[in-house]
């Protein structure tokens, strides 16, 4: 039987338990559990295209402590499926922050555990490997949820970037600026196209199925391949597209 309460349950694919406090959404989710050890930009890592699908560890003590904003983001939304933290604020001191990270969460429709000891939890995962996870803040019965865990496909051959990925191409920056570059959108970040606009760069960002003959038709002087959730080793299309692209690379280096 479900029941809602302020309490949470973190429950590990090899069967380690954890108790904590509920925070975000109320309600149950799942995914491969990994960590960040920043200790700051927590909106930036959430918002990450890299963990879409991840039930993220914050390894840093306070997470919410200065709230959200609309401009610290590197993707139109929060891509983990869950958060595991130690403290979670749901007041924050930041003048320019728009919301609080609760709100935020229960916006975005994120579940959260806290109360956690995060360091422990890591140590945990970096001896034991890869593994998924479930949080609930709704159920209880553990049994229940290591059913639930156990129907979690693997990340282990998990395509995921087309999830995130644009579906259409878009430029970023001046188009009168000193180099054009193309870029395969894998699950790219914001702030990378933001960081290559400011150094002189015009970019067009091409979607993730694109291929050499696409990129090149438009003429750039450089190529790049963004940072993307999952396994790559499924992407057969994007391989052999880096292969092409990398051949062409060869032959330039030879002719010049």
């Amino acid at each position: 039987m479900s029941e809602t309460s302020n309490k949470a349950i973190l429950v590990l694919e090899d069967g380690t338990i954890m108790h904590g406090n509920a925070a975000g959404l109320v309600g149950t989710t799942t995914g491969e559990i990994c960590f960040n050890t920043g200790m700051t930009g927590y909106q930036e890592i959430f918002t990450d295209p890299s963990y879409y699908g991840q039930i993220l560890t914050a390894t840093t003590a306070h997470i919410g402590n200065y709230g959200t904003t609309k401009e610290e983001v590197e993707s139109d939304n929060v891509n983990i499926s869950g958060l595991v933290c130690k403290k979670f604020s749901d007041m924050f001191s930041r003048d320019a922050a728009d919301t609080s990270l609760q709100e935020y969460f229960e916006h975005q429709k994120i579940v959260a555990i806290s109360d956690i000891d995060t360091r422990m939890l890591v140590r945990h995962i970096r001896d034991k490997g890869a593994m998924n996870a479930i949080i609930s803040s709704e159920t209880f019965n553990v049994e229940e949820l290591k059913t639930k865990l156990a129907q979690v496909p693997s990340m282990e051959g998990l395509e995921l970037s087309s999830k995130v990925a644009t579906k259409e191409a878009y430029f970023v920056g001046d188009e009168n600026a000193e180099h054009k570059v193309a870029v395969l959108d894998l699950g790219v970040k914001k702030n990378i196209l933001r960081c290559l606009a400011e150094r002189g760069c015009y970019l067009k960002v091409f979607p993730m199925d694109a291929s050499i003959e696409e990129m090149k038709s438009w003429n750039p002087d450089a190529f790049m391949l963004s940072n993307g959730p999952g396994d790559p080793s499924v992407m057969t299309q994007q391989i052999e597209t880096v292969n092409k692209l990398l051949k062409q690379v060869f032959l330039y280096l030879e002719f010049v």
